[in-house]
Order: structure tokens, then sequence, then C-alpha cells
């Protein structure tokens, strides 16, 4: 059996949908003929918010774990000063002070190992002097892991993927940031040298990479949803007393999220007899989205939940007792959700294609560079194909599709979902495409 050592900073516990990715793998894997090693960190899940991933681990060892899917090896973490500041002052003292450590181990990181992947280092520099491993995977971001997998595969002759979950040198402020740019992909060409493969979740992305003059075969690896958590939760029943609309996760400064609001309050405002609700799970605008609601519909506040995020087993759970998920446009990216949306086979309601309030937005936020030739509308593309949702147009078409959702709610106590095609979606599949990657390097 092959073994494959894999690189990956956020992992489960932590509540990230960037560890649901290698997660996957490591439950899969050995399905395929290939045992995973996963070097990681230890999460604690303290605060259950973004604090979480600056705060210490509980032990200052590493500990391995041995399971039926693979061996997992949790290395412990220490908060720099920065981060020790932020923890026991708050986000308002030492701004300055904290921004010059941060900046210090962010570029520090990339000449020797220091920083929070020093000890993912060890660990696996470790591993490989004791054990033979056939392949070396990093998922990024933090995208200094891939740095540690260039070295450790020139160090022990051992072939490495990068698995580009995001963009790197050419992402977001980054990408509009002369210096910040330049010192990113002088970076990234150095290390992606030696890579023998890439991965990458979209055409968009691989495009984006081969700019660079990345000259390496990638694979396209959509994310997916977990089959066996869908079933889990594939007998919950909504509540057939109340329409649940259920928003999971971050919300961008693009996204549209005060239009929705208004639009869907003025509704209820209208409709005083509708008995609906929108349902928040751990997104990073709470007090934001709670003050918008507060100051312009405070007698429709009862018509929204907020609840702090949580794992994605509980989270699918609390969605699946939703009617409809809703989405923002993420244009030539995907995202996660939308996957795990189609996967308990709810409605989705996408906001918007053509709202004239979400392309300013678009315009003053969105900073990802798009290409001509490949789709901006990724999420509209697969509602499409798998016939799992509306794409809502505009602000005007929102009003149309809340009465419509509303009347077949009224009439048959659930919404339907008629949607098809979709387990080609499952991270299952995909982690079938990656083990046949590493079969053939």
């Amino acid at each position: 059996m092959k073994k494959v050592l894999i690189l990956a900073y956020d992992f489960p516990p932590y509540v990230s949908v960037g560890g649901l990715r290698p997660y996957s793998w490591y439950k899969y894997l050995k399905e395929f003929g290939i045992h995973p090693v996963i070097v990681t960190r230890q999460w604690e899940n303290k605060y259950g918010n973004a604090l979480d991933y600056i705060a210490p681990s509980a032990s200052n060892k590493t500990i391995i774990e041995e399971t039926d899917f693979g061996t997992i090896i949790r290395t412990p973490y220490k908060p720099n000063l920065s981060n020790r500041l932020l923890l026991k002052y708050g986000a308002n003292k030492y701004k300055l002070i904290r921004k010059i450590i941060s900046a210090y181990y962010e570029f520090a990181q990339y000449f020797y190992t220091t920083g929070y992947t020093k000890e993912l280092y060890k660990e696996a520099h470790r591993y490989l002097k004791e054990n033979k491993v056939d392949v070396i995977i990093a998922t990024g971001s933090p995208f200094v892991l891939f740095s540690v997998a260039s070295k450790l595969s020139r160090k022990y002759t051992i072939p490495w993927i990068a698995d580009y979950r995001d963009l790197w040198s050419q992402y977001g402020d980054i990408e509009k940031n002369p210096f910040l740019r330049t010192f990113y992909q002088t970076f990234e060409k150095r290390i992606m040298r030696n890579v023998s493969q890439i991965t990458t979740v979209s055409e968009f992305l691989e495009h984006k990479l081969r700019s660079l003059g990345i000259g390496k075969p990638f694979h396209i690896l959509p994310n997916g949803y977990d089959h066996e958590l869908i079933d889990q939760v594939a007998n919950i029943t909504p509540n057939p007393d109340c329409l649940n609309i259920a928003f999971v996760g971050t919300i961008y400064d693009w996204h549209p999220w005060e239009s929705f609001i208004s639009k869907y309050c003025q509704f209820i405002l209208q409709h005083p007899e509708v008995s609906m609700k929108v349902n928040f799970y751990g997104v990073n605008t709470e007090e934001r989205i709670k003050s918008f609601i507060l100051g312009d519909y405070p007698k429709i506040i009862t018509h929204f939940s907020f609840t702090p995020r949580l794992p994605n087993r509980e989270v699918l759970g609390k969605l699946a007792q939703n009617h409809v998920m809703l989405l923002f446009n993420y244009y030539s990216y995907m995202g996660t959700k939308i996957f795990d949306y189609m996967g308990i086979k709810r409605k989705m309601i996408l906001c918007y294609s053509d709202d004239k309030e979400a392309k300013n937005l678009k315009e003053k936020y969105y900073k990802i560079e798009e290409i001509d030739g490949i789709s901006k509308t990724l999420q509209a593309d697969l509602i499409q194909e798998t016939n799992s949702g509306i794409v809502v147009k505009d602000a005007h078409h929102l009003e149309i599709v809340l009465l419509d959702l509303w009347q077949e709610f009224q009439t048959t106590k659930k919404i339907a979902c008629d949607s098809s095609g979709i387990e080609k979606y499952s991270r299952r599949e995909q982690v079938e495409k990656l083990a046949r990657i590493i079969q053939e390097i």
C-alpha cells in the first residue's frame, strides 16, 4: 500500500471549510490503496469564533492517532506575542505592535523555519526519517506549507503535490499591492520549481496559476459533499409550520446581504400572515446584520435567528431542518457551501445574477481579476446543471421568488427540490481521482 504524507494546517476538529478537503482525503484514501498520514496542529475550539485560529493548544506534546482510516499527527501550538496580546487584551489594544510582530513572522517564515508551521515541519521531518513515504501533499492556505513540502521533497527525494484551494500571490490585496505581489510571486515560482503535480478546484484557478509560468501537470478536483454525513441527516424533515431559509458561513463585502434582508423584511411587512424565518449559522458578520435589522426593521428581528460556528457534522443537521438554502454570488469562485446545500437536497436561491446594487458592490470590493473565456457564473452554472435551485436575477425578482416559495409552502407544507446528477460531486468521487494521481506518480 502506498503512503502519502499530507500537510494540512486546517483540519477537524477546527471548524473550517478548508479543513474538510484534507479530511475527505484522510477518510477515503485507504479505500483506494493509499495510507494517509496527516500532519496538522492541535485545535481546541475554545472560543467558537476566529480566535480559535490563534488559541494555544491544551498539550505541549505531539499527539499521534492511529485509526482505521490512517494516521494523524497533531502538533502542539503556541501563539506568538502578537496573538497572545490579542487573546489577552482584545482587538482594540496594541494594534501597531501586533501588526509589526505579525508582519515579521509572515515574511520571516519564507527564509527559515519559524512561525505557526514550525512544529508541522519538525514532526513531518521526524516522521520521514523513520518511515518510507511515496508522495507528499501540501494543501493551502496557509501557502507556506508549500515551502515546507518543497524542502522535505528535496531532502528526502519524495515527489510532492501542491493543492490550491485558493490563489496565493494572485488573490485580493496581495495582487493589488506591488510589493506584496512581487514578494509572494517570487517565492511561489521558486517553490513550484520542484513540485510534481498541482491540484486545484476549478478551471479558473488553473488558468490563473498557469499565467505565472508554472509548467507542471494540473488536475481539477472540485470540492464536494460528504455523502456519509449527508446520509445521517437524510431523514430530517423541516418544520411544516414555518418556512425556514438557511445561510451558513462567511459573508463578504461584495455580498448584497443588505438588499436581501431589506426585501425579505419588506415581504414580511406586506404579508403579515407569513410564517417564515431566515437562519444564519456561523456567520462572521452577526452583529452587523443584527444592527442593520434593528435599525431599519426592528419589528422583523424575530424572523431571524443566529447560531455560532458548529462542526460540519452538526451544521449539516441544522441545515437539514431548513426548506431553502441561501447563496450569495461568488462569480468566478464556486465556494464550498453550495455542495453541502446540494447534498442535503434543499432548493437553493442564488442572489443575484444581474442586480444593480450587487454590481456596485462587486466593482468596489471584489478583488479577483476575472478571465475572458472562463465562466464568471460558476454557482449559477452548477445550479442549472443539476436543477437544484433558482438563480435570482435582482432584488425585484427576489420578491417574486419569496412569494412563489410561500405559496408552494402553504399548499404542500414543503419546498420541492428536483435536483439530479449530483452524485459526481461527492467528496469520495473526488478522492478516487486524487488516488489515481498518487498511484501514477
